[in-house]
C-alpha cells in the first residue's frame, strides 16, 4: 500500500503543478492582454483621427469641387442678380463661407495701367445675415490683390494656352484657382474657343471691343466648420484650433493628438482631447471579452484538472479497496485453511488419537468450516442482493423474543458485552432471515469497535408513523465526520486499532444492501470516541 501512497502524491504533485502553471500563465496572458488592448486603443487615438477629419471636412470638399466650379456654367455670363442668388446658395449650405466677393471682368488689349488687358467692371460683396444676404458695389476691387493675382495667371494661359486640347486639372487649378489661408479665389474656365478670341483680343489695338468673364473669391472661416466626432469613444473632446496653438497647461491626465485641415483651412487644425480615465474606460471596454474568455478557458482548464483529480483519486480508493479486500479475504480463509489443515493432518498421522483428541479436533474443522461457509455465504448474499436474486419471505416475527434471541447468543459469545433493550413494537412483519443478518453485522461492529470495558450496545425499537425505526446505540470509538459518508461503501474499512485484521469490508455495506432490499433506509450519527448509534427505518406491515 505504501508505493500506492506514494502515487497518490505523485499524481496530487503533478496536477497541482499544473493548476499553478495554468495560474500563472492566466496572470501573464491577462497582463498582455491588456497592454496589447492598451496598446491597441492608444494607436486608434493617434490614428482614427482621419476619419473624424474626414467626416468634418466633407462639406469643404463638396464645396471646393463642385460647388465653385457651378461659376464656369455661367460662362463670364454671371450678373449681380445671378451671383446674388449664387452667394444666398452658397451660405446657405456652407455657414463656413463668410463672404463672396464677384468681380465682373472684361477682357480687352492691354493699356498702360493694365498691361495684362484684364479689368474690372464691377465689384459685388455678399455677406450672409439672418433675413437674407446683403450685396454691396465695391469701386476699388481693380486695385485688388488678389484680383491682380488671378488677371495674371489668365493673362498667361490665355497667350501660352494649347487650343487643340482641353486643359489638364493641374492647368486648371494653377490657373482658374487661388487657395490661400481662409480664402479661395476661382476664376470660370473658358473653352477653347474662347482662349482664342481672348488671345484676339489681347492682340487687338481696338478698345472698343472685350470679353466677359468672372471671378469669386470666398472667405472662409473654419470656426463655423461642424465637427463630427465619429469615435466619441475615444475622443471627448475635438475642437478647430489655430496651427499654433499649443496650451501649456496641459494636465498630464489628458491625452492630446491633432491633425492639420486642408486647403484654405491650412492655418487651422482639429485639437483632439480626451482625459486619461476617458481612454482607459475604452481599454476597459474592449478587455472585458478578452478577460471574459481567458477566464473562461481558465476554468475550463480547472475544471479538467479537478475531473483528472477527481477520476484519479476515485480510482486510486477503488484500487485500494479491491487491494485491501484481496489482503483480507485472503488472511480470512487463510487462517481457516490452515487450521483445517493442521487438524487434518494430525487425525491423518501415525499416532493413535484420544476419543477426546478425535472430538477436539473434529470441534476444530467444524468451526473453521463454518468460518469459511458463513464467509462465503455473506459474499452470495451480497452478489445476489445486488443482482436483485434474493426473494423476501415476509413472516409475522416476535420482536421481543426474536431480540432477546440475539441479546443471550451474544452474551454467551461475548460476556463482557453489556447488551440492552427497550422495544415498544410486539409484532412485526418481514423476512426473519434477512433481519437477522442486519441484527448480527450490527451487534459485532458494536462490539468489534469498542474500547475494552466500554463494550455496551443498547437495542431501541418503536414506531414512527407508519414506519419501524431499529436503534443500535453503543458507546464505541466513533468515527470522525468525514468518514461517515462511507463506511456504507463496499470494501471499505476504517484504519485503526481495531479493524486490522478480519473484516473485508462488507458488513455495513451488507447491512445496508439488505435494508434498502427491504424498502427501508440506514443512517448513521456518530462522534470520535462518544460512540455510534445505527438508526434502521422500515415500512411497517402488520
Amino acid at each position: 500500500m505504501k508505493a500506492q501512497k506514494n502515487l497518490y502524491r505523485t499524481n496530487f504533485s503533478l496536477i497541482t503543478a499544473f493548476l499553478v502553471l495554468i495560474t500563472v500563465t492566466l496572470i501573464i496572458a491577462i497582463f498582455i492582454s491588456y497592454k496589447l488592448t492598451s496598446r491597441y486603443v492608444e494607436n486608434e487615438f493617434a490614428n482614427k483621427k482621419t476619419e473624424v477629419l474626414e467626416q468634418t471636412i466633407k462639406p469643404y470638399y463638396d464645396f471646393f469641387q463642385i460647388q465653385i466650379p457651378e461659376i464656369t456654367s455661367y460662362q463670364g455670363f454671371l450678373d449681380s442678380a445671378s451671383a446674388a442668388n449664387y452667394s444666398d446658395t452658397v451660405f446657405r449650405t456652407y455657414r463656413f463661407v463668410r463672404k463672396v466677393l464677384f468681380y465682373d471682368i472684361r477682357i480687352g488689349s492691354p493699356t498702360a495701367e493694365h498691361p495684362e488687358g484684364i479689368t474690372v467692371k464691377d465689384v459685388y460683396r455678399f455677406k450672409p445675415k439672418r433675413d437674407g444676404i446683403v450685396g454691396v458695389k465695391e469701386v476699388s476691387g481693380a486695385d485688388d490683390e488678389d484680383f491682380r493675382q488671378m488677371a495674371l495667371k489668365l493673362n498667361t494661359f490665355i497667350i501660352s494656352a494649347d487650343t487643340s486640347r482641353v486643359p489638364t486639372q493641374d492647368e486648371i487649378f494653377r490657373t482658374f484657382y487661388n487657395v490661400t489661408p481662409d480664402k479661395i479665389s476661382y476664376l470660370n474656365i473658358p473653352r477653347r474657343e474662347d482662349i482664342r478670341i481672348y488671345r484676339a483680343l489681347l492682340r487687338s489695338k481696338q478698345s472698343d471691343n472685350f470679353g466677359k468673364q468672372n471671378m469669386v473669391t470666398f472667405t472662409l472661416d473654419p470656426q463655423f466648420l461642424k465637427v463630427i466626432n465619429t469615435h466619441k469613444e475615444l475622443y471627448e473632446d475635438v475642437t478647430i484650433q489655430p496651427v499654433v496653438y499649443d496650451p501649456l497647461d496641459v494636465a498630464q491626465e489628458k491625452v492630446i493628438t491633432e491633425a492639420g485641415l486642408p486647403g484654405a483651412f491650412s492655418n487651422f487644425k482639429l485639437y483632439f482631447s480626451s482625459e486619461r480615465s476617458h481612454v482607459n474606460k475604452e481599454i476597459e471596454r474592449r478587455y472585458l471579452p478578452i478577460g471574459a474568455i481567458l477566464l473562461l478557458i481558465y476554468f475550463f482548464l480547472v475544471l479538467i484538472s479537478y475531473l483528472i483529480y477527481r477520476n484519479l483519486n476515485i480510482n486510486l480508493k477503488v484500487f485500494k479497496l479491491q487491494y485491501d479486500f484481496i489482503n483480507n479475504f485472503t488472511h480470512e480463509f487463510k487462517t481457516p485453511v490452515s487450521v483445517i489443515k493442521i487438524a487434518g493432518s494430525n487425525l491423518k498421522g501415525d499416532a493413535e488419537l484420544s476419543e477426546r483428541q478425535r472430538k477436539h479436533y473434529g470441534k476444530i474443522l467444524d468451526e473453521e468450516a463454518d468460518k469459511l461457509n458463513e464467509l462465503m455465504n455473506k459474499l452470495l448474499s451480497f452478489t445476489q442482493l445486488e443482482n436483485r436474486s434474493i426473494n423476501v419471505k415476509r413472516e409475522e416475527i416476535n420482536l421481543p423474543g426474536f431480540v432477546k434471541g440475539y441479546i443471550d447468543t451474544f452474551k454467551i459469545k461475548y460476556p463482557d458485552f453489556k447488551l440492552q433493550s427497550q422495544v415498544e413494537v410486539a409484532k412485526f412483519n418481514s423476512d426473519p432471515v434477512l433481519m437477522g443478518s442486519v441484527f448480527q453485522n450490527l451487534m459485532e461492529n458494536a462490539y468489534k469497535y469498542s474500547h475494552p470495558g466500554k463494550k455496551e450496545l443498547s437495542i431501541t425499537i418503536k414506531q414512527d408513523k407508519r414506519n419501524i425505526v431499529f436503534s443500535f446505540a453503543d458507546k464505541g470509538i466513533g468515527m470522525a465526520k468525514y468518514e461517515q459518508g462511507d463506511v456504507f461503501k463496499k470494501f471499505y474499512r476504517i484504519e485503526n486499532q481495531y479493524n486490522q485484521n478480519g473484516s473485508v469490508g462488507l458488513g455495513l455495506a451488507f447491512c445496508k444492501e439488505l435494508v434498502n432490499y427491504m424498502g427501508g433506509a440506514i443512517s448513521l450519527q456518530s462522534k470520535l470516541n462518544q460512540g455510534s448509534t445505527f438508526i434502521i427505518t422500515l415500512p411497517f406491515e402488520s
